[in-house]
């Protein structure tokens, strides 16, 4: 049931991307903030991605990946470029549609201010945003392997989660914050694919005989469109729960993009660095290297700083949306009414009482409304749209 709603869902996203691109080519877009494409992809990026693009290679993809006995369905490439598919280029696809959305569609319909799909957007902004806690709280031990046994949830571990949640908080009481945060969390993310490349002693050669190895994603592209594996559906779902909220964010900030541009913007550039980070770490994980001791501290504080990313542009949509802001509360009960609200959430996501896969449902289901809403509700005022006629025509 869950394969054929995400196969549906991500069908009909891909569907939309292309008849919005081919439809709206040069339409221009612009946001309530623009900034500079930099700062704009610094935003998207540590906003759009969590602490999973840290943790997640290393410790577990690429074991499951290169394991094909017992998983025969990823033998038809490699391990890198498995990894690259789940997380790389076509799959940002969905950022644009949404983000797209939000700056050339929403703003004549309105849908999102409806009561009720208000109310269900924001309890999906709140759950994924315990969810991205939940992943790093699971996983934290694996990476600070030092404290502890390397499995167990320590009482420290919850400690760190609450304080980066707080801290998230604290730094989504002003919009400043933003563009510093995600601008410094991006060159930090290039410092630590430096180091990780310097440690392992990989020559440019190396490196590009490794990263070649990405070209098996593009040869079987059109594999990763619908699940390959359970585990690729747990993917497709994460992204689909993540991509209304951080096109709702990301489109605040666009400068004058074209639609086309946008949709190239989206696919390339945050591509870059993350083929960049996957081919460091799969020659660490062809060669055996150890990342014990400070490459471990290194990746999980760069985790740390993508997590409170994350959570401080989720807490302030969510908070702004809903008008539950610091200046309406005061900073003391706002900070600590979101940080204690979104740690229990983040237990029960910990816990397996929450599943990501019913927020991507939900995700789809608000997609068909919105759709629905457009054809049957505000057709009229998308006529005007690029002086064509409504996309529903």
């Amino acid at each position: 049931m869950l394969t054929s709603i995400i196969s549906f869902g991500v069908i009909l996203a891909f569907a939309l991307v292309i008849f919005a691109t081919i439809r709206y080519w040069n339409l221009e877009l612009t946001g309530t903030q623009p900034q500079s494409l930099f700062v704009f992809i610094a935003i998207l990026f540590t906003s759009g991605l969590d602490v999973g693009l840290i943790m997640f290679p290393l410790a577990f993809d690429y074991p499951l990946y290169a394991d094909t006995a017992a998983e025969p369905a990823y033998g038809f490439t490699n391990p890198l470029a498995l990894e690259f598919g789940f997380w790389g280029f076509l799959i940002w696809a969905f950022y644009f549609l949404t983000t797209f959305y939000f700056c050339a569609i929403e703003p004549r319909t309105r849908f999102f201010e409806i009561p009720a799909v208000k109310i269900l957007n924001n309890i999906v902004i709140i759950t994924t945003c315990a969810f991205t806690g939940a992943l790093f709280l699971i996983y934290m031990p694996y990476y600070i392997a030092e404290v502890g046994d390397g499995e167990t949830i320590l009482p420290v571990f919850y400690l760190i989660c609450f304080l980066v949640i707080l801290i998230a908080a604290f730094s989504s009481t002003d919009i400043k914050f933003v563009r510093v945060l995600s601008v410094s969390s991006t060159v930090l993310f290039g410092v630590l694919i430096a180091y990780m490349w310097i440690n392992a002693g990989m020559t440019f050669g190396e490196f590009a005989a490794t990263g070649s190895e990405i070209g098996g994603y593009f040869a079987n592209i059109h594999k990763f469109v619908v699940p390959l594996t359970e585990y690729h559906e747990f993917y497709l779902f994460w992204w689909f729960a993540w991509s209304i909220m951080i096109g709702q964010f990301v489109s605040r900030f666009v400068s004058g993009l074209k639609t086309w541009q946008l949709l190239a913007s989206l696919l390339v550039f945050p591509s870059i660095p993350l083929a960049l980070w996957f081919t460091v770490l799969y020659y660490y994980h062809l060669n055996g290297i150890g990342t014990a001791g400070f490459p471990n501290w290194a990746m999980t504080i760069v985790g740390i700083v993508f997590v409170i990313n994350s959570f401080d542009s989720l807490i302030r949509l969510y908070t702004d949306n809903l008008n539950l802001t610091s200046e309406r509360f005061g900073t003391v009960r706002y900070v600590f009414g979101n940080a204690i609200g979104l740690f229990v959430l983040t237990l029960l996501f910990q816990s397996q009482w929450l599943q990501i896969q019913w927020v991507g449902t939900v995700v789809i289901v608000i997609y068909l409304l919105a759709l629905a809403y457009m054809f049957f509700g505000r057709n009229h005022s998308l006529k005007k749209l690029d002086g064509q006629a409504s996309p529903l025509n």
